[in-house]
């Protein structure tokens, strides 16, 4: 397994409100508009599980297999090209302010490892970076 991690962000809501967001999948509907149409299709979800199309990976679906309340949330691939694990630290920096990262563990080919480095780190910090965009307070 090969690990990556996102720089650590910072988000301006409470551990709380932050951990009670991300730890319902439905919630994906508020970032629904911010995704790339032409890149990520077909997107559903419930309470714990996520699927899309993702172009040109094909389906990743992602389930959430564990909750540490106000303080992780671990997902794992139950339909994707390689298995993964993802990790949501949140950590509370204040009353009205936390920091997030992300850690992706991915079990990658030895020969593909250098192909999907660079698109698997990048797109790990675009997900970071999206969850610092949620309106976490509304």
């Amino acid at each position: 397994m090969k690990r990556y991690e996102s720089g650590v962000k910072m988000i301006a809501a409470s551990q709380s409100a932050v951990y009670s967001m991300l730890s319902d999948l439905n919630n994906v509907a508020r970032l629904q508009d911010n995704l790339p149409a032409d890149k990520v299709q077909d997107l559903r979800f419930d309470a714990d599980n996520v699927s899309c199309s993702v172009s040109p990976v094909g389906t990743i679906s992602l389930s959430i297999i564990d909750r540490e309340p106000e303080k992780c949330i671990k997902l794992t691939t139950t339909q994707s090209p390689m298995a993964m694990t993802l990790w949501i630290q949140i950590v509370s920096t204040g009353d009205n302010s936390c920091k997030i990262k992300l850690t992706l563990e991915a079990d990658v080919n030895p020969f593909i490892a250098k192909m999907v480095e660079k698109p698997l780190k990048e797109g790990l910090e675009k997900i970071a970076d999206a969850l610092t965009i949620i309106p976490y307070n509304s």
